[in-house]
């Protein structure tokens, strides 16, 4: 039944997420369902504070298309589980290497940072469900454009994303913050 409730929380949220990016002069758009059996949080609210990381000096959020926000807040919190993905979506005149650097810097605060090669884009992150505990973060192909500097665990994990946009010299780069739990833990 919580299963179900969840599934439902979440197909709700798929149709809700695209009303909410239809009025383009709406800030922060949000949607915040909480019921004795869970709670859901769909938004564009996110930013590097929410990520838990400083913006890089001079960066700004990337537009998407037809000016849609390029960052999502998505919490879905029940009895039996839990998940948050915060996912933030910058560019800058910075090189790739100049934002390699700094965030090698302020993502060791949070432990080992791996540095990965991949062909993802835009901060793409693997969510796993463990049932066991925690497993560590790897390189999964280890070849590609984008620079991915990694920490924590598949459960709890800081990734920022770099790679050059080419034609107009500027660097994107997306800061993403995942966190699973079964059920027990805090999100």
């Amino acid at each position: 039944m919580v299963h179900r409730f969840a599934l439902s929380l979440v197909f709700l949220a798929g149709l809700t997420l695209p009303m909410l990016g239809q009025d383009s002069d709406q800030h922060d758009k949000n949607l915040d369902i909480k019921s004795p059996i869970g709670n859901l949080h769909v938004g564009d609210d996110a930013d590097a504070k929410k990520i838990g990381l400083p913006l890089y000096p001079g960066a700004r959020l990337k537009k998407g298309d037809d000016d849609n926000s390029n960052q999502a807040n998505l919490s879905l919190l029940t009895e039996s589980f839990g998940m948050k993905l915060v996912v933030a979506n910058y560019v800058s005149s910075a090189s790739p290497d100049k934002i390699i650097d700094y965030y090698r810097g302020k993502l060791k605060r949070y432990g080992k940072v791996l540095e990965c090669r991949s062909d993802k884009h835009g901060g793409d992150v693997d969510v796993h469900d463990n049932k066991d505990q925690s497993k560590a973060l790897k390189c999964d192909d280890n070849s590609g454009p984008v620079t991915e500097l990694k920490v924590g665990t598949e459960d709890d994990q800081h990734v920022v994303s770099v790679e050059p946009s080419g034609t107009n010299g500027e660097t994107n780069f997306a800061l993403v913050y995942v966190r699973t739990r079964g059920k027990s833990g805090d999100i």
